[in-house]
């Protein structure tokens, strides 16, 4: 997975855009950011994830997905590891930190396309 790939995996779910924080890109759905980006050549990616969603990833795949250091990561935060990762599993992580952010109404059209 290179970053392009993710980019363009995070910009397919409905009404994201792409802003930037702290110095990188981010994804944000209603406002709120979902996911962003390493400053360039780090090769990693964010998604935010609850503590309950972060487990499974981590446990099933702890080379591509680690809790970040601190309450951040305790929060659910968790860094994507590019290089290792699978494009489905990748996915799957981006729609779930997609959905916890995404308005209700948002989130109601997706399940039911």
């Amino acid at each position: 997975m290179t970053a392009e790939e993710f980019r363009k995996m995070a910009l397919s779910l409905p009404e994201t855009s792409e802003a930037a924080h702290m110095g990188h890109p981010d994804f944000r759905v209603g406002g709120k950011i979902f996911a962003t980006l390493s400053p360039p050549g780090q090769r990693w990616a964010m998604v935010k994830l609850t503590p309950e969603q972060q487990e499974p990833f981590v446990q099933s795949e702890p080379e591509v997905f680690t809790p970040f250091n601190g309450a951040w990561g305790r929060d659910g935060a968790t860094k994507v590891h590019l290089r290792a990762a699978k494009k489905s599993t990748l996915r799957t992580a981006l729609v779930f930190a997609w959905r916890n952010r995404a308005p209700k109404r948002l989130v109601l059209k997706f399940d039911v396309e």
